[in-house]
């Protein structure tokens, strides 16, 4: 797989007009967001679970690596940049919420390389992208210099267009327990020009409350089943809740459970759950769209695979 991103224009990619002056907006509301309270961000997998997160009212959504990779088949940290520039094209033309792109390290070795990514996102509509301070390659971290390196250059990218720019502290995904190491990274990320920040895997609410109280920067926390919820989040000064692949992992979860009741005793009692015919009326009603090629008054066409 290639690590360094061509910028080109995908084919299905909006541009010009109407859609210019949407994708604005959207970043515009998607930067209002981070500047008091709490919301939650969650993090569809494909088209139809966006759909169905903005019907239930949720103000931004943001993809998932992990999840995307599954839709395709693949473990997370397998997909090329433009296949996820082709998922996010998809998912912004058809839902009417900010769109943050989980772009893991910005699928570049070089400085070069992560400004082209971000300004392919941009193409494709994003209001957020996040880069990540950890190195597939190696299978550590950056050296802190070199991260933040990364990031003043996302950072410089994401602004030439309104784009907020979230910088993650991969410490505790990858069994590094050291809060002031998170704390110092962050904090050299904000300086470098990250609008937010992010530390995945912390779960004291007191480890979450330092961070928030440190580094001056709107904090996105991943909600757990093991870590605090929203409301005790919120009484922290937590900004933003997202959810990562979980999402994707529970509807994929309940997908096995209803195969194997059906492999075992062949019932299907399952249904008991199913989403129901009217939401998914509601949820998945056909919507007008405006793309590159003009305004499709009568229903929505996703783009061909």
């Amino acid at each position: 797989m290639p690590t360094e991103p061509t910028v080109r224009a995908h084919p299905d990619m909006p541009a010009g007009g109407p859609h210019a002056a949407r994708i604005a907006e959207l970043r515009q509301r998607f930067r209002a967001l981070h500047r008091d309270g709490t919301f939650v961000m969650p993090n569809p997998f494909d088209v139809g679970s966006a759909r169905l997160l903005e019907h239930l009212g949720f103000p931004a959504l943001a993809t998932t690596s992990s999840g995307f990779a599954a839709t395709l088949g693949r473990p997370d940290q397998h997909v090329a940049v433009d296949e996820l520039a082709a998922h996010v094209v998809a998912v912004v033309a058809a839902v009417s919420v900010p769109v943050s792109v989980d772009a893991e390290h910005c699928f570049a070795d070089t400085a070069a390389g992560v400004a082209d990514t971000v300004e392919l996102l941009a193409a494709a509509g994003a209001s957020g992208v996040s880069i990540e301070d950890h190195d597939p390659v190696s299978g550590g971290l950056y050296a802190p210099d070199v991260a933040a390196e990364r990031v003043a250059v996302a950072a410089d990218a994401c602004r030439r267009h309104g784009i907020v720019l979230t910088a993650r502290a991969e410490n505790h995904l990858y069994g590094v327990d050291d809060l002031d190491d998170t704390v110092a990274r962050l904090t050299r990320y904000v300086a470098a020009g990250a609008d937010a920040a992010y530390a995945p895997g912390l779960v004291a609410i007191e480890d979450i409350e330092r961070v928030v109280r440190e580094v001056a920067a709107p904090l996105n926390v991943l909600a757990r089943r093991d870590g605090p919820a929203v409301p005790e989040l919120a009484a922290v000064g937590v900004r933003r809740v997202s959810t990562g692949g979980a999402l994707a992992w529970a509807a994929y979860g309940a997908l096995v459970s209803a195969a194997q009741e059906l492999a075992g005793p062949g019932t299907s009692s399952y249904l008991a759950t199913a989403l129901g015919a009217d939401v998914r009326a509601r949820a998945l009603a056909p919507r007008p769209r405006v793309t590159a090629r003009g305004a499709n008054p009568v229903r929505y066409d996703p783009p061909t695979p």
